[in-house]
């Protein structure tokens, strides 16, 4: 409590007793409950390509309920519909160089099976791709802007090709037909060179350098390594890529095309996740994976020095893009604490615009919270990396009860993001540890391959660990941690209830594997060059292997499970297929444990239509609030959901 004298002098004098000042309520004294409609009605706005005139940007945005495409006044930031999808998401890709047709890619409904679309200038719109169950994938504009490279496995679904098309007749010309089977890594604006790789596990892979007038490969890495092509320099002299040979980090490195020589250029403390030039090559952007978030530079490439990035108290600028004549950057800023928004900056005059306002005017900012990086160590002393969300509601005279949450993966990262889901749980008083298990990318390689052929075993320990960490918090009831996570993370929570069954008292999975064996085997046929790296880490389940990978499945483990289940899967889902949670639901329920399933007919690996969102993240809460925090009003509310006769599954068509 803040506590000030006024007027000490003349009290002495007069005898006047000292009077307190009224105090400013805390926030979790003035702290208001959101419910999931504005918490998710923060809009997500993406991408943010310059109109050829700079007068407008297209970009992708979910204000409708779904994402949708929108044209952005850069003078006024006046936003303008330009899809009205109520169905698939549409995402913008691109305005063409020289006039206001766009590109935008569409799939159906999450399958994932994208397409490329281009709407005119009087709004008609037609498929350029419509090779039916072939994905494609827009790969940049050619050197002299009259067309455009893209990459589709429409010959075989197994691999990708690319193709070049005119923009005035919008015939494919075939360009390069991959035969090995290897990832493209990317094709050179003159269509010269293309860069691929060969994946020798979920880290290393070999990075190829074809010359298509001369017929030439020549293999770029000289040792096993991480590597990839990011984008060829300015003076058409070298090509720039990422390694990690003989280092922890990925850093850059580019290669003469001339002579053939390689010369590391930039090396941070983290890895580098990327790096190309602008359009006219004046800036070479730069982004670092520093701690879960990113950090951007751009350097002006005749002097070699960072220019100044436009500073706001508060939030960090996560993402950059110039227009084509180098004179403005759009930007996006945000934090955990807040959603990301969209601006525009003059690189001559210094002006600065946003262009967007995505947090719900209905939420006070200050009632988010904002995520800070932990540290814990495991059973074994590895120093493991989180992001700690606290609830503003949280003390040692009200502790909250709490949930590990993992990321997806095998390999993924939990990041300093903004994400409304989190952030309505902790805002009803759960705390998050959003745990990095060995295993996670962004940490160095070493620590990235400790999970190689061990999931569901160290991994499994250093969520459990991440307990351990949270229980010793004042702050936290230690009797009441659950955990949740997707994909991955989902199979981690069914992992946590099947072989450590008296860690966590409640399970959130959100369309988990659970059944290695399958999961595997039935891999989209587009995966197919990665395929052995994923052999590499998890096992081959035609070998040996599948002994293992029986062992680690939740679902051959079932009758172990004890605490009450949550399971939410999206029918539309090509990697996690809805049979994994089908079954898994099917198996614990006959343990007589509560489960409750949560099925959407319309919607993918991940949820991205705002109706499906809230009532997913509200099913969650309202299943915490009983068997979690133990809810009275919610524990009646759930009740009559569970009813017999009552439907078992959920779905928003």
């Amino acid at each position: 409590m803040k506590r000030t004298i006024y007027g000490l002098g003349l009290a002495l004098i007069f005898g006047t007793a000292c009077k307190e000042e009224p105090k400013e309520p805390s926030i979790a004294e003035s702290l208001k409950s959101y419910t999931i409609e504005q918490m998710m009605d923060n809009e997500n706005v993406g991408g943010g390509s310059f109109s050829y005139d700079n007068s407008k940007l297209l970009v992708s945005s979910n204000r409708s309920g779904i994402y949708n495409m929108y044209s952005v006044s850069t003078a006024d930031g006046t936003w303008t519909p330009v899809t009205e999808s109520d169905s698939s998401s549409v995402f913008a890709v691109a305005y063409f160089p020289e006039d206001d047709r766009k590109l935008f890619r569409m799939d159906n409904n999450g399958d994932e099976i994208y397409h490329i679309f281009l709407m005119e200038e009087d709004g008609s719109s037609r498929d350029l791709t419509p090779d039916e169950g072939a994905r494609a994938f827009f790969n940049g504009w050619s050197e002299d802007k009259k067309s455009f490279f893209y990459s589709s496995n429409a010959r075989d679904n197994r691999f990708s090709d690319y193709f070049r098309m005119d923009l005035e007749t919008f015939t494919p010309e075939l360009v390069y037909q991959n035969d090995q089977g290897y990832d493209l890594n990317m094709i050179s604006d003159n269509g010269r060179y293309v860069l691929y790789a060969k994946n020798l596990n979920t880290n290393d892979s070999d990075l190829f350098l074809l010359d298509l007038e001369s017929g030439e490969t020549v293999q770029i890495n000289e040792n096993q390594s991480a590597n990839a092509a990011e984008d060829f320099g300015p003076d058409g002299k070298f090509f720039y890529y990422t390694t990690d040979d003989g280092a922890e980090f990925s850093y850059l490195k580019r290669y003469n095309l001339e002579t053939g020589e390689r010369e590391k250029v930039m090396e941070k403390d983290w890895d580098i996740m990327g790096s190309y030039f602008t359009d006219g090559g004046s800036y070479q952007v730069t982004y670092v994976n520093e701690d879960a978030k990113n950090a951007i530079e751009v350097l002006d490439v005749e002097t070699g020095q960072a220019i100044e990035l436009p500073a706001l108290e508060g939030m960090d600028i996560t993402s950059v893009g110039f227009s084509r004549d180098e004179t403005m950057m759009r930007f996006y800023a945000g934090g955990s604490h807040t959603p990301s928004n969209l601006y525009v900056y003059n690189l001559e005059s210094k002006e600065m615009k946003q262009l967007s306002d995505v947090l719900n005017p209905e939420i006070e900012g200050e009632h988010l919270v904002q995520a800070q990086v932990v540290r814990f160590p495991s059973f074994d002393g590895l120093e493991i990396p989180a992001i700690y969300y606290k609830p503003h509601q949280a003390s040692e005279a009200n502790p909250a009860p709490a949930l590990v949450w993992v990321h997806g993966g095998p390999g993924g990262q939990s990041r300093q993001n903004f994400n409304s889901a989190l952030q309505y749980f902790v805002n009803h008083g759960y705390a998050i540890l959003a745990v990095n298990n060995r295993g996670s990318s962004g940490y160095g390689k070493t620590f990235y391959q400790m999970d190689d052929l061990n999931h569901g075993d160290k991994d499994l320990k250093d969520c459990i660990a991440g307990k351990d960490w949270l229980a010793q918090q004042a702050e936290i009831d230690g009797e009441k941690i659950g955990i949740l996570g997707g994909s991955y993370g989902g199979f981690m929570t069914m992992a946590a209830l099947t072989f450590a069954p008296e860690e966590f008292e409640v399970g959130v999975n959100l369309f988990g594997v659970t059944n290695w064996i399958r999961t595997i085997r039935s891999i989209p046929p587009w995966w197919a060059s990665f395929k052995d790296a994923l052999y590499k880490e998890m096992g081959d389940p035609y070998s040996a292997d599948s002994v293992r990978l029986r062992e680690i499945s939740p679902l051959f483990h079932t009758d172990q499970v004890t605490k009450p289940l949550i399971v939410l899967q999206g029918s539309q889902d090509p990697r996690v297929l809805q049979v994994e949670s089908d079954e898994i639901v099917e198996g614990v329920r006959a343990n007589g444990v509560p489960v409750e399933y949560v099925l959407f007919e319309d919607e993918g690996h991940g949820f991205v239509k705002k109706e499906n969102q809230i009532e997913a993240y509200s099913s969650i809460l309202e299943f915490l609030d009983v068997y979690l925090k133990g809810s009275k009003e919610a524990e009646v509310e759930t009740e009559a959901v569970e009813q017999p006769g009552m439907a078992e599954e959920s779905s928003e068509d």
